[in-house]
């Protein structure tokens, strides 16, 4: 199949090589950049809280050793290549991390390192739960404002199957650049999030993976 991806870099072309591996054809299509911000970190927290695998190169050399829970398996490989040491994958979404983190009921202050504008609602929850948590923003993003145009004449005259997105900010984005020729695509998404922010593009169909994991989501290609 011919498939847009969505997702930023660096994993868009990690994305893409697993697609061309499984014989499809990928185009990119990073409907997101990330800019890293100066990480105002405190220098002995209880453990560190990752959402998204464009924060690790944020964190500090320092840290290496302090406990780490993350939302998904791609983000602990991420973080373990780094040379984090102590990292623990929640394999799933930010509620199965909450879950994650109120039953290891680790004591002391909680670091949440996300982007800007993420993060707030899982900061919330574990509050609610009795944990101290310091939100701090080590990356940014930004949407494009156009799409280039041999994409949009592809989708236009139909030339792709089908486009993956791996976040709700990302299938808003693309959503935001009034993308033609959708409704005889199919969407394969990360989770039922996802699939919210592409409730107003019409689809042929949306294909939700069984869970949210890179390799669910690819099992839907297969």
């Amino acid at each position: 199949m011919k498939l847009l991806v969505t997702r930023p870099e660096p994993g868009a072309s990690a994305t893409a090589a697993r697609l061309v591996a499984m014989g499809h054809e990928p185009v990119l299509l990073p409907c997101l950049s990330v800019t890293p911000l100066p990480a105002k970190l405190p220098p002995y927290p209880a453990a560190l809280v990752v959402t998204s695998g464009q924060a690790v190169p944020a964190l500090p050399a320092r840290l290496h050793g302090v406990p780490v829970f993350c939302v998904g398996d791609a983000t602990a490989a991420k973080l373990r290549m780094a040379g984090f040491t102590r990292v623990e994958s929640a394999a799933g979404d930010a509620e199965a991390l909450t879950r994650l983190i109120v039953a290891r009921n680790m004591p002391g202050t909680h670091v949440l390192a996300v982007g800007e504008r993420h993060g707030r609602k899982l900061a919330e929850d574990l509050r609610r739960a009795g944990f101290s948590v310091l939100r701090r923003r080590v990356y940014k993003v930004s949407a494009p404002r156009a799409m280039p145009e041999d994409i949009r004449a592809g989708l236009a005259g139909g030339a792709f199957d089908g486009a993956l997105f791996y976040s709700a900010e990302t299938a808003r984005a693309f959503a935001r650049l009034d993308p033609p020729g959708t409704a005889a695509m199919r969407a394969y998404v990360l989770s039922q999030n996802v699939a919210k922010g592409l409730q107003d593009t019409r689809w042929a169909a949306i294909h939700r993976a069984t869970a949210p994991t890179e390799a669910d989501l690819m099992a839907l290609l297969a």
